[in-house]
C-alpha cells in the first residue's frame, strides 16, 4: 500500500485537519508520498516508491473525486500504469453553491466515464472495494 498526503495553503502540513483520520493510518513500512498539486505524480517521488516495489497498476481511492482523484487517475494512465478507480472508496466535499454538481453526483459522473477509459496497452476502469484483489492484475467491472 501507498499512501498520498496533500497539503497547500489551506491544508497546512502538520495541522490537525492535515492528518491522516487514525482509522486509516499506514503501517509501519507503508511509504506515504506528499504532494502540492492534484495528480499524486507531479513533483513527487511516487513513481520511484512504485518502482521500487515493483508495481505496475494503481487501485485509485481517495477525497477530492473532482480534483486530485481525478487528476491521479488521468496522470497514472497516461505514465503507462493499469489504473482503476475503486467506485465505492472515493468522495468529494459539497462544491455546489459555486455552481458544481452534488458530491453524489461527482462520483456517479466519475466511476461512469472512467469505467470507460482505456489506452494502447493498459487497462482502466472502475471495481468495487469488495472485488479488490492486490493480488491479481486489475480486471474493471
Amino acid at each position: 500500500m501507498v499512501w498520498v498526503q496533500h497539503s497547500s495553503e489551506e491544508l497546512v502540513r502538520g495541522d490537525p485537519a492535515w492528518e491522516i483520520v487514525p482509522e486509516l493510518s499506514p503501517l509501519e513500512g507503508e511509504p506515504v508520498v506528499h504532494k502540492t498539486f492534484g495528480d499524486a505524480f507531479e513533483n513527487t517521488d511516487l513513481e520511484a516508491v512504485l518502482a521500487a516495489q515493483g508495481v505496475g497498476a494503481l487501485f485509485v481511492t481517495g477525497a477530492q473525486t473532482d480534483a486530485c482523484v481525478r487528476s491521479t487517475l488521468h496522470g497514472a494512465l497516461v505514465r503507462g500504469y493499469d489504473t482503476v478507480l475503486v467506485s465505492d472508496a472515493h468522495t468529494t466535499e459539497d462544491l455546489s453553491q459555486w455552481g458544481a454538481p452534488t458530491p453524489d453526483l461527482v462520483v456517479a459522473h466519475t466511476n461512469l466515464y472512467w469505467s470507460w477509459q482505456g489506452a494502447p496497452g493498459r487497462t482502466a476502469g472502475t471495481v468495487e472495494t469488495a472485488a479488490v484483489d492486490f493480488g491479481a492484475a486489475p480486471v474493471p467491472a
